[in-house]
């Protein structure tokens, strides 16, 4: 799919993510890329305290809205044949830089997570650190996952909680619902033209069931006790998440037959 066939709002988050590249992203991406630990969200909640992955070693795994790349960096790091796939090309441009200062290469394609330019059934593990877990419509890049991932394999995504969404206005997370669950979908943010995707926890399961995924485990993610506001991602307090859950990991698996 080029450029100018993509739909409208992926224009719009690829501008927005590339004024980020250029004010946070690029400078932060060698510091992730340099971490020894897996870490989940905004908290960095240990992969050893969760076990979501497992041993990844000698996976096909593909990252949906790579970013930066530095998940896709981690895994790599640890055996698993990694492919990178996100739309805006300054992440990329950040990602092969850090490759070529690591030595840490994997492909990395520039294309959104609803229409993927790769085969079908070529991934143990189709992966979204946000990414396409926000950013893309469920409703078209679910069905792609599902085509990407062998039988028996697993899609693994992290997003924010469907309670944040539903008290998050343009300046913060509060402890007042502002907006309805029902018809969640679309979420237009006027202040920076950014469209993020999001969806109530019955409509998750039953797209996830129709695209033939099971759930296995949902983990909701919550600030550790000493944890405090992150710098950049600051519209969600500590404060808050240690109360309620900010992030929500889910863990799939499509049916083998």
């Amino acid at each position: 799919m080029s450029s100018s066939e993509r739909p409208d709002y992926v224009q719009q988050n690829v501008a927005n993510w590339t004024r980020a590249n250029a004010e946070y992203t690029d400078a932060s991406a060698a510091r992730a890329w340099a971490e020894e630990e897996i870490r989940w969200g905004v908290w960095r909640t240990p992969e050893s305290d969760l076990n979501v992955l497992g041993d990844v070693d000698g996976l096909d795994i593909v990252e949906l809205g790579c970013g930066t790349a530095y998940f896709s960096a981690w895994l790599a790091r640890r055996g698993a044949r990694v492919v990178g796939v996100d739309p805006t090309p300054a992440q990329l441009e950040t990602a092969r830089r850090l490759q070529r200062e690591t030595g840490i290469e994997f492909p990395l394609i520039e294309a959104i997570g609803e229409d993927v330019p790769l085969p079908d059934a070529s991934f143990d593990i189709v992966h979204s650190e946000y990414g396409a877990a926000i950013w893309a419509d469920p409703y078209r890049w679910i069905p792609e996952a599902a085509r990407l991932v062998r039988p028996g394999g697993r899609l693994i995504f992290l997003r924010n909680s469907t309670l944040s969404v539903l008290c998050m206005t343009m300046e913060e997370v509060g402890e007042q619902l502002v907006r309805p669950q029902f018809g969640l979908h679309k979420v237009d943010w006027q202040d920076t033209h950014e469209v993020e995707f999001h969806l109530g926890h019955g409509d998750w399961i039953e797209l996830l069931r129709t695209n033939g995924f099971q759930l296995e485990r949902l983990v909701e993610l919550f600030a550790p006790a000493d944890a405090e506001t992150h710098s950049y991602y600051k519209y969600v307090t500590a404060d808050w998440a240690r109360r309620w859950p900010a992030e929500e990991l889910w863990v799939t698996r499509l049916h083998d037959g």
